[in-house]
């Protein structure tokens, strides 16, 4: 496998690895438990047999980080109306065709030597308790890739008071999550669909580990919450969403937050519309009928299906308004959508590679600033700028040389914490 090396990556032993006596390497990380040989790199792209030993390349080489409002990772039940400081590096084990992070999380197998900003642990901690942030979140692509900076930053996470959260895609084998319940608090996991043919198709994996490592989260303590990226053609079928929120209730209870999300076109799968309101408002209801008490619809503001109560200091308190601003989020979604219209012909990769395309975006942030504000922030980044959905131009040839505009992908203008709105209505939505 030709992977591509993060330019300024720390080097690192694999936690988790058994030499076999033909200097091949059984990585112990993720349940992909590749068997990897002298000069190969496993599937993530970022692990490599050097002489025998598996090392980890993607130590401390940030290609993504920023501050974020908890509720968009999304966790709604964990300390609401916070921020939450959130990395990435590159690398993931799964290649879903509808990854919304391609960029960073393909870059190995796609050959792109994106810029990375390189982080201690304990500058990590530091700018985290700078900004404010609560926690740290591991987060954007699949964090296992980077298990050993992962456990590091969070040990002096813990020590700082500070949460640790993974969002990830359940992949990881039990020797992972044990490791990972020493320090973790919560993490969401995509539990994608509870179709194994849709795993092994779209994704390159296999959903019984999913669910294996789901429970095994679970059992060390971790706080979970799961999200749905509900594809139209793919994983809609109510009898395999019926079959989902009965294994959610089932295996983890009725109290676990299920987040149901809009798909947008993204990466290889541009040919494949926007998930219809309807479709949500169903997959919503499905849930409710199997017992899910906590039911919440994401990338789609039109349903107004994301308000959380919470009791923060005797007050009651809208916590998903970071990402609500329904009127200009909703001509947003309309815009994309128009666009996909005129462009349903399905692109080539390299189209896409090059162009960078629109619809691969973290829309939420979209409305989170004015126009104007938007617009100084593209001239200030180099930023692309289409119907009010924003990208970094990585793709496109721009590169930032400052660390100070080192800007993780589709929220480059998030500078300032977003003001939150305290009501005491009994109808109450927040507002920004």
């Amino acid at each position: 496998m030709t992977v591509s090396t993060p330019p300024t990556a720390t080097t690192v032993p694999t936690v988790l690895a058994d030499p076999l006596p033909d200097g091949s390497v059984r990585c112990g990380v993720c349940a992909h438990r590749c068997l990897v040989r002298p000069g190969r790199h496993g599937i993530c792209g970022v692990r490599e047999n050097v002489d025998g030993v598996l090392v980890c390349h993607a130590y401390g080489a940030v290609a993504a980080f920023g501050l974020d409002p908890i509720e968009k990772k999304p966790l709604f039940h964990v300390d609401p109306g916070s921020l939450s400081y959130s990395i990435a590096t590159t690398g993931c084990p799964f290649h879903c065709l509808f990854c919304q992070n391609w960029e960073i999380a393909q870059a190995p197998h796609l050959g792109l030597n994106l810029p990375v900003r390189p982080l201690a642990p304990e500058e990590i901690v530091a700018e985290a308790r700078r900004s404010g942030a609560r926690s740290v979140a591991y987060t954007y692509v699949e964090p296992t890739v980077f298990l050993e900076y992962a456990l590091d930053t969070a040990r002096l996470a813990r020590e700082a008071g500070l949460r640790n959260l993974f969002i990830t895609d359940g992949y990881a084998t039990p020797e992972a999550i044990d490791l990972l319940g020493q320090v973790l608090d919560a993490a969401n996991v995509d539990l994608k669909s509870f179709d194994d043919a849709f795993y092994r198709r779209l994704c390159g994996a296999r959903l019984a580990h999913v669910l294996e490592a789901i429970v095994a989260m679970r059992k060390v303590g971790i706080w979970l919450e799961l999200t749905t990226l509900v594809i139209p053609g793919h994983n809609d079928d109510e009898a395999n969403l019926q079959a989902l929120t009965r294994w959610i209730v089932d295996n983890l209870g009725p109290e676990t937050p299920w987040h149901v999300s809009r798909f947008f076109p993204a990466y290889r799968m541009t040919d494949v519309p926007p998930t219809p309101l309807e479709m949500l408002r169903r997959a919503a209801d499905i849930g409710r009928e199997a017992g899910l008490a906590h039911v919440y619809v994401g990338n789609a503001p039109e349903l107004e299906a994301e308000d959380t109560l919470a009791l923060i200091g005797g007050d009651v308190v809208v916590t998903n308004g970071a990402l609500n601003l329904s009127t200009r989020k909703s001509r947003a979604l309309a815009e994309m959508e128009k666009e996909y219209e005129r462009r349903r012909e399905r692109q080539p990769l390299e189209t896409v590679l090059q162009n960078s395309t629109r619809y691969e975006n973290d829309y939420q942030s979209a409305e989170m600033r004015s126009r104007d504000q938007l617009r100084e922030a593209k001239q200030a980044y180099g930023l692309r700028y289409d119907y009010g959905i924003f990208r970094q131009d990585i793709i496109g040839g721009h590169q930032q040389e400052s660390p100070d505009q080192w800007l993780r992908f589709g929220n480059p203008w998030e500078i300032a914490r977003p003001e939150r709105t305290t009501k005491s209505t009994s109808r109450l939505r927040s507002r920004q």
